[in-house]
């Protein structure tokens, strides 16, 4: 299932490399920012999770309750305008093609770097609580797959 999961992600991050040269395209009425802001956060997202999923100790996990995660996730969704993304994650001002392309390099590796780990690495999410490497993994996609959707509604003509 893992192993789906982290070819998924490698999908995922295929389909951002193929909209980074249209990174300064806008349209106020999807998002007011580019498709390069939400390009960038995305990958800001996963390398930073694996990072967190990398580092933790397996030991310390714990298995608990979320309604709000058990609502989102099988639904694969996330609701658009209702959270607000951590300062670690955010864009900065300019986005460079080259930046988009280094973290999408760094956001291969990662994903790589997570499939070796055992099942109790995990994240602490603070609106899904502590996600298990699987549900991590479920998260990264879910919330990839929010960011390109607005990035195809952005480009749609």
């Amino acid at each position: 299932m893992e192993h789906k999961k982290i070819k998924l992600l490698h999908h995922l991050l295929s389909e951002i490399e193929q909209h980074i040269p249209f990174k300064d395209t806008t349209n106020t009425i999807v998002s007011q920012v580019t498709v390069g802001w939400q390009l960038d956060h995305a990958l800001k997202v996963t390398n930073a999770v694996c990072r967190v999923l990398i580092k933790t100790n397996p030991n310390k996990y714990k298995k608990e309750f979320n309604f709000t995660r058990m609502l989102l996730f099988p639904l694969c969704y996330i609701p658009r305008g209702k959270a607000k993304a951590p300062k670690i994650v955010l864009p900065p001002d300019f986005i460079s093609t080259e930046d988009l392309f280094q973290q999408l390099k760094t956001a291969r590796a990662q994903i790589e770097n997570v499939k070796p780990l055992p099942k109790t690495s995990h994240f602490i999410h603070h609106i899904f609580g502590m996600l298990s490497k699987e549900q991590t993994l479920r998260f990264l996609e879910i919330h990839t797959k929010h960011h390109l959707k607005i990035v195809r509604d952005i480009l749609k003509k």
